[in-house]
């Protein structure tokens, strides 16, 4: 009798999932019938279980194909990983950049104080102790060779090159475009036999010294002996110095233009005997006459 009364329950549940039911849309004023739709439970709960499956899967299909997802937690940007990547190797090339320029900044300042270059390559334990073990030895013939050429070019300021670089190099330099630092007087000639490696130049007090030519500057500072220095390291392996100047207008590491104003004349210094300015020009390493490419 309990399996009867069982067996009628399920029959009695599935028979009311597959009851017909007719839905009616009418309207509301004239009663009259518009839609009619005979359903069933059962084709209720198939319908919605499918569309439930579709939408389903068409929101899966549009996080895993649309730029979307990346508004989900826990889903990155393979693009965006690869462009900071790439901004990262770019940062570490110009901070290698920038540290390459403070050094030759550097070592142009000590060249121009008279000290000892720095290196950017430090030696390691490794190096040091594959090349503590080598010992030279000095022969007789060598150190008389040697302290001949020394004093040879001990006092020469010009470096040994055969005229043909000579003239290629002051023909590169004579195509350069210079703005006149100064307008003025020249009272002490180019004469490098003195030591004297400009010229100078006697100008209205308080005047404006302009740059000579786009460059960066590699040193701004007092000595005892020259004042006010300011020089500036432009293409082309050219240098030009201003000195003996009453106040310095731009700092060691600054992008100035030709013809922008660098410093104002004046008489600082132990070498000067007036208000003038003290201009050399550099090629390469050696001292040029200003005159030959400057008209001042």
């Amino acid at each position: 009798m309990a399996q009867d009364k069982k067996d009628k329950k399920k029959m009695s549940w599935m028979s009311r999932l597959r009851n017909k039911y007719r839905l009616v849309i009418m309207n509301d004023e004239t009663l009259e019938e518009r839609l009619t739709f005979r359903l069933s439970r059962l084709n209720v709960f198939v319908v919605l279980g499918t569309l439930t499956i579709i939408l389903i899967i068409l929101t899966s299909l549009l996080i895993a194909f649309t730029p979307l997802r990346e508004y989900i937690p826990g889903y990155t940007n393979v693009g965006l990983q690869k462009k900071l990547y790439e901004l990262q190797i770019k940062t570490d090339s110009i901070e290698k950049g920038l540290e390459k320029r403070d050094l030759f900044i550097q070592n142009m300042k000590d060249v121009m104080n008279g000290k000892d270059l720095s290196t950017d390559i430090p030696l390691t334990k490794d190096t040091l102790h594959k090349y503590n073990n080598i010992k030279l030895k000095k022969s007789p013939e060598d150190s008389l060779l040697r302290a001949e050429v020394e004093n040879q070019g001990k006092y020469n300021l010009y470096r040994f090159e055969n005229s043909e670089n000579v003239r290629q190099k002051n023909a590169s330099i004579g195509k350069v475009l210079f703005f006149v630092p100064l307008k003025g007087v020249i009272t002490n000639e180019f004469n490098p036999s003195q030591n004297h490696y400009g010229v100078d130049i006697v100008s209205k007090q308080n005047e404006a010294i302009k740059c000579v030519l786009d460059g960066t500057v590699i040193l701004s500072n007092w000595t005892l002996e020259t004042g006010y220095t300011i020089a500036i390291q432009h293409q082309q392996n050219i240098v030009s110095v201003y000195k003996h100047n009453s106040a310095l207008l731009k700092k060691e590491g600054e992008f100035v233009k030709a013809g922008d104003p660098i410093a104002i004349v004046g008489q600082t210094g132990e070498l000067t005997t007036g208000p003038h300015l003290h201009f050399e020009l550099w090629s390469d390493g050696n001292p040029v006459n200003p005159k030959d490419y400057i008209n001042f």
